[in-house]
């Protein structure tokens, strides 16, 4: 008995279609996994990390000693601040009423979180409630925003401490200059009382504030950099380097968004040879008789 396919054979030709575009699409969904598994698997990490909480480490290679090595004084002006680098612990003694200011390196691609302590005088000597602000200022001393953490807070008359934060944007490699962007440099921690009864000008106190970073990666890289880090002072690139985090200041022209444009075009690419495949279907079979 003659099979079905052997009476029609314009069956035999739809089924063996069918058969060579599955065999294809999943040849292709294999390649494209494997694909997308060996090129986005080392910058998912780096991409994918600025979506998350902003918990921020230490940056550089800043631990044990180093973390316990800032200045143990403040300046009492922007051309006086003492330097810290991120990951170390800068303390002072000053009195209620003064200005006090630190400096720190923050490079492109960061995202650094700047934190406050600052232990008040005893209950007893106090008369009232007081209020404590930090100010985070970049090298062309424009006072950067929040995005997260509490700048300024109230502490009650017989509060022990104050605790403070301050979360800026990503510095980003270069920016116009309207923009107010961050940019690669040193920044400025400025912490004062903005409010408290006149009779406890000038009590003691104490504070210790440190600076860490979150890496965002290549979400924020922008295209151009500047020619050097705005360093207040840093005369020379020794002089800026000198002033800078740990590791040196960054050459700032890559980012992992070069691993994803090139990773798009691959995956680009095998998708149009897949397409290509499944469309153009496998040919009129020898064993068809012509005009079927």
């Amino acid at each position: 008995m003659r099979t079905t396919y052997g009476r029609n054979p314009r069956a035999r030709v739809r089924e063996d279609r069918r058969t060579h575009a599955s065999t294809a699409l999943r040849r292709l969904t294999a390649g494209l996994v494997l694909a997308g598994a060996a090129l986005l698997g080392p910058a998912a990490p780096a991409g994918l990390a600025d979506s998350a909480t902003p918990t921020p480490v230490p940056s550089g290679s800043a631990s044990g000693a180093a973390a316990e090595g800032g200045p143990t004084e403040a300046g009492t002006s922007f051309r006086t601040a003492a330097f810290f680098r991120q990951g170390q612990q800068a303390t002072a003694q000053g009195s209620t009423g003064d200005y006090l200011y630190w400096s720190f390196p923050a490079d492109t691609g960061e995202r650094p979180t700047v934190t406050a302590t600052v232990t008040l005088p005893g209950a007893a000597l106090r008369h009232g409630a007081s209020t404590w602000r930090i100010d985070v200022y970049d090298g062309l001393r424009r006072r950067q925003p929040c995005m997260y953490g509490t700048q300024a807070r109230s502490a009650a008359k017989d509060a022990g401490t104050v605790e403070l934060a301050c979360t800026l944007r990503p510095v980003r490699a270069a920016a116009d200059t309207w923009s107010n962007d961050p940019l690669p440099g040193s920044y400025f921690v400025r912490l004062t009382v903005t409010g408290l009864p006149e009779d406890d000008l000038g009590q003691p106190f104490s504070a210790r504030v440190g600076a860490a970073s979150h890496s965002t990666g290549g979400a924020y890289a922008t295209d151009g950099a500047l020619a050097v880090p705005l360093v207040p002072g840093a005369a020379t690139p020794e002089a800026a380097e000198a002033r800078g985090p740990e590791g040196g200041w960054s050459s700032t022209w890559w980012s992992d968004r070069w691993i994803w444009t090139a990773a798009g075009g691959v995956l680009a690419a095998l998708a149009g040879v897949g397409g290509y495949v499944l469309t153009r279907g496998s040919g009129r079979p020898s064993r068809v008789p012509p005009g079927v």
